[in-house]
């Protein structure tokens, strides 16, 4: 083997260089990795060829000269020119394996191979790619003689017999591309991880089977049933799980697992996981959860039952997830660094993370998000609250969502208590591209499980004319010793809270999460020592807060809002007779948008021949009927960006990773705040700056804040920049225990 061809070269500890990463060393390893990522959902070949192909380009006299020139290596025995001028490498093996292969197979692997350091590229500058488009690149590399022959002849000689399987239309071809590209940027990750840090590479893997993992939950499960009181609720939930294992032995597809809320749906779902995931020999549970405040209650249950070291979170970290930078701002210390290292590439057993994270990934284009979606083949996804999933983007999620059932060996369960309507069917006349089967887990007991959790009285308004005021509501709900009032929006929150008698509690996205947290636990505490506790909230409640009100208050909305609202109140059944829970025509209608068409369509239904907002048979009509009103359902043109060109397989991976942002940073800004142990933090940061450490600290005082907003509260100096793009309130003026951050002066009236 020719030593002078160097893929990576490093130092040791003393300062000596180390022994060069050979660069044949790093394609056939690479490649062998490669190839086993994509065995997962019959692609292996392909993977082995993209990752004897990346790196060839470096396979060139001017680049081994450039990367001496760059890192200062000298090798007496290898007398190369040093090259100052930075040369590109990426491009050149892109541009091989369409010369070996043709236009149309070669294009399919040449997106991942040029975008394996800058991410998935456009096909051209059609969408305002530029120079980073593919077209731009390969139109810049005229001659590919100077790649040294024996790289040039691994690439050449691999078989590539057929495509894994017909592709149909639409995204179908762009998410084998992507699923590709992530096969190979871990592969080529961990290779020059091994060279780099060997260390670090040795503490990666090594989990627990996933039977194993059933079996440590069924020894929890036992222990819980012992400990138990034998209510008819744990009747309940004990029955659910007892169908969900039984269930799990049905073939892979699509389920959903209605369960009204305080059904025990959380460790249920694990179970059928767990079971199907061994059935099935799938690799790993991944939950998707709408909030971060969920991720974290639910995970310290799933920790629990199976093991601390089993289950991995994997959400934001002051607003900079997956960002190339991210991992560096999550590294806290060892003791830390498996968890940090499964967040890379998601190979932990379960996964537990947020619609943000899971969705925004699969429609990425940069290597650092894209690494982890090889190992979302072989799983099994549990969709908790799937009701939340944004309208706007249904379009390419849904459709994403079956490819990778048919083609990538994944398992979906949409669990919730109030199903939406995401089987294909024509709505308007108009059809609707939904899922080709869903399996109930539940069976044809649904309307027996929902009309045996039934715990509460639901009391609808007169008519949709009569408005109750926030003074009136004030006053009814002082009548009360224990009441949740929930509305739509954090000003209607506030203007109530204001009319309140001292001591009642505010809970909304303008409280930092540990503040949040805090308040919370006050609260079930009084609740539990049935004391007085008056709250009103924004519909941060409504999932993943467990509280238990015998009664609960809430403007009108959605009617999966109303069921969520409903399953704070009589949540346990132990209060007397039915909870009661009070819907009211606010002073404000709900914010514009999706949240208003919601209540527009529960409004239509409602005023038909149904006055039971909880029944279920309502929600498939609700959500049918909410996605017609929709403006679209692809507002941002996903599937149009994604779905290939015939004549140039031309496909915009970089715009479309763009324009889907399911939380779009340019309407807000997040802001470190002064709450407890905030304070300090934020004060070392100004003093010392940045650190891994730090910033992982810092994410429990984040606010998130309009933007205009935050142009106000800049203007009036209530906010400063303390480190470069890193803001923060300094003054606990302008940050309230009761209520949270004070975007106006005047927002606090006591």
């Amino acid at each position: 083997m020719d030593s002078k061809f160097i893929a990576h070269i490093s130092k040791n500890d003393d300062g000596t260089w180390a022994s060069p990463h050979l660069l044949m060393d790093h394609l056939h390893r690479t490649a062998i990795l490669a190839e086993k990522n994509a065995n997962k959902f019959q692609s292996g070949p392909w993977g082995k060829l993209t990752g004897l192909a990346h790196d060839v380009g470096k396979g060139r006299l001017a680049w081994q000269g450039y990367l001496r020139s760059k890192s200062g290596y000298y090798d007496e025995k290898v007398q190369i020119k040093h090259k100052h001028k930075k040369e590109l490498h990426a491009i050149y093996g892109a541009k091989l394996v369409e010369k070996f292969f043709g236009k149309t197979t070669g294009r399919l692997l040449a997106y991942s191979i040029a975008g394996h350091h800058a991410g998935l590229p456009d096909w051209s500058n059609a969408e305002g790619a530029g120079q980073s488009s593919l077209q731009f690149q390969n139109s810049k590399i005229i001659d590919l003689e100077d790649i040294d022959p024996q790289f040039k002849e691994i690439v050449r000689t691999v078989k590539i017999d057929h495509l894994p399987w017909k592709f149909t239309s639409g995204l179908d071809l762009s998410l084998w591309i992507r699923m590709l590209f992530s096969c190979l940027v871990d592969a080529d990750f961990l290779d020059t991880e091994r060279y780099m840090d060997y260390r670090q590479s040795r503490n990666r893997g090594n989990y627990s089977p996933m039977s194993e993992l059933l079996n440590k939950l069924n020894r929890y499960d036992a222990g819980l049933n012992k400990s138990s009181s034998d209510t008819p609720v744990n009747q309940i939930r004990r029955s659910v799980r007892t169908k969900c294992v039984e269930k799990a032995y049905e073939p892979q597809g699509v389920f959903s697992l209605s369960v009204p809320t305080g059904g025990g749906k959380t460790l249920s779902s694990l179970a059928f996981g767990l079971t199907h995931a061994v059935c099935h020999n799938l690799d790993r549970i991944i939950y998707v959860m709408p909030y971060t405040s969920i991720i974290e209650q639910n995970a310290d249950v799933f920790r629990s039952a199976v093991g601390k070291s089993q289950v991995i979170e994997h959400h934001s970290n002051l607003g900079k997830a997956d960002t190339d930078e991210y991992y560096l701002s999550l590294k806290q210390d060892i003791a830390d660094e498996k968890a940090r290292l499964a967040t890379e590439n998601w190979d932990a057993p379960i996964i537990v993370t947020t619609v943000v994270q899971f969705f925004e990934s699969l429609f990425a284009a940069k290597y650092s998000r894209c690494r982890k979606l090889h190992n979302i083949a072989k799983s099994v996804v549990i969709l908790d609250e799937a009701q939340l999933i944004p309208v706007e983007f249904l379009k390419p999620i849904l459709e994403t969502m079956q490819l990778l059932v048919d083609h990538y060996h994944v398992s979906f369960v949409i669990s919730t208590a109030t199903q939406p309507a995401f089987k294909g069917r024509v709505i308007d006349g108009n059809g609707f591209i939904g899922f080709d089967k869903i399996t109930e887990i539940m069976g044809d007991d649904v309307d027996t499980l929902y009309n045996s959790l039934k715990r509460v009285d639901i009391h609808l308004p007169k008519d949709n004319q009569s408005i109750t005021t926030w003074e009136n509501l004030a006053e009814e709900l002082t009548q009360y010793e224990q009441v949740l009032c929930i509305v739509s929006d954090r000003k209607s929150c506030r203007e109530l809270y204001n009319l309140m008698p001292k001591g009642t509690f505010h809970l909304s996205a303008l409280m930092c999460g540990q503040h949040r947290s805090k308040i919370i636990e006050e609260i079930k505490q009084k609740l539990n020592e049935k004391k007085p506790v008056r709250v009103i909230s924004t519909q941060l409640v409504e999932a993943g807060v467990d509280f238990d009100f015998p009664v609960v208050y809430r403007a009108f909305a959605g009617l999966d809002s109303i069921a969520q609202a409903a399953g704070r109140c009589n949540r346990e059944g132990v209060h007397p007779g039915y909870g009661k829970v009070v819907i009211f025509n606010a002073p404000l209608e709900p914010p514009p948008g999706i949240l208003r068409k919601a209540a527009d369509a529960a409004r239509h239904i409602l005023s038909g021949h149904y006055h039971d907002p909880l029944n279920h048979n309502l929600f498939e009509k609700f959500f049918a009927e909410l996605y017609w009103k929709a403006n679209s359902l692809d507002l941002k043109g996903i599937n149009a960006l994604l779905s290939p060109e015939k004549t140039e397989c031309g496909i915009y991976f970089r715009t479309a990773a763009k324009r889907f942002k399911i939380v779009d940073d340019s309407m807000q800004t997040t802001v470190l705040v002064p709450y407890g142990k905030g304070k300090d933090l934020i004060v070392l940061l100004k003093t010392k700056g940045p650190d891994r450490r730090l910033l992982r600290a810092l994410q429990r005082y984040t606010v998130n804040i309009y933007t205009n907003d935050f142009n106000q509260m800049c203007i009036r100096g209530a906010i400063e920049e303390v480190q470069p793009n890193i803001y923060a309130i300094v003054t606990d003026s302008d940050y309230s225990l009761d209520i949270g951050v004070l975007i106006n002066a005047g927002d606090y009236n006591f």
